[in-house]
């Protein structure tokens, strides 16, 4: 992971960190879908990012999120590793796991930085 796409990984997670704290759980997990497209091709933070993604859904006693989320951290694990995480998929539980999603053009330049 660059240097520049971690930072950026690092400020959405930290910003869904803050706000998870502060009790605005749907604010949180925005942060953490942004923080999902910048970090799937990487094992450890597409893992970690699944994980905080459990702790919300466990903090807002969502039962389809707990599942979904207990579910995609071993294909998180598996689809990083075998270079076939879905460009754009925000990981949330409403999501399919090998949809393929719009990036917002921030996150594009970050990815694509070209």
């Amino acid at each position: 992971m660059s240097p520049t796409l971690r930072t950026a990984y690092e400020a959405e997670m930290g910003a869904a960190e803050s706000l998870r704290r502060a009790g605005a759980l749907d604010a949180a997990f925005g942060h953490l879908e942004r923080a999902h497209i910048l970090g799937q091709q990487y094992v450890a933070t597409h893992m970690r990012t699944h994980l905080a993604m459990l702790r919300i859904g466990i903090a807002r006693r969502d039962a389809r999120e707990i599942i979904g989320q207990i579910v995609r951290l071993p294909a998180a694990a598996i689809g990083s590793a075998l270079g076939v995480a879905p460009g754009g998929n925000t990981g949330g539980a409403n999501v399919g796991f090998f949809t393929q999603m719009e990036i917002p053009p921030d996150l594009k330049a970050l990815l694509d930085p070209r």
